[in-house]
């Protein structure tokens, strides 16, 4: 018969021990976390920006529409129709330094008392322009 050796103890294997996978699971976890925070941010920016972009479209729609004519400069401001009814424009006139020309200020505006957001455009126009 063959002497089969006594083992002493357990032999360690190349794996890792469940408090290695604890750590390591937990370092993850608040890289997610860190993680779902910027993508929250990023879409909170985007919307944002999404805003900005069509108040400003808005406003460059209204001043063509008043340097066309079809719309009147002297009118007073109110809500856009839907699916714009966020947004409000204003309409402000100043004589420009040059003479016979005229300055336009559209403002379009969004968002309540607490946190109210503008874009405004400027344009210079004749005043025979109306």
């Amino acid at each position: 018969m063959k002497d089969v050796p006594e083992r002493v103890g357990m032999k360690r294997c190349g794996g890792f021990t469940l408090l290695e996978v604890m750590i390591a699971l937990a370092i993850v976890a608040i890289a997610l976390v860190g993680l779902l925070g910027l993508v929250q941010r990023s879409i909170l920016a985007q919307e944002e920006s999404g805003r900005i972009t069509r108040a400003t479209l808005l406003a460059q729609e209204k001043l063509a529409r008043i340097e066309a004519g079809i719309d009147p400069a002297e009118a007073e401001g109110e809500s856009f129709p839907p699916p714009d009814e966020l947004y409000r424009w204003r309409v402000e006139l100043a004589p420009a330094p040059v003479p016979g020309v005229r300055q336009i200020d559209v403002l379009v505006a969004w968002g309540d008392a607490d946190r109210n957001q503008q874009v405004r455009l400027t344009s210079f126009v004749p005043e025979a322009n109306r």
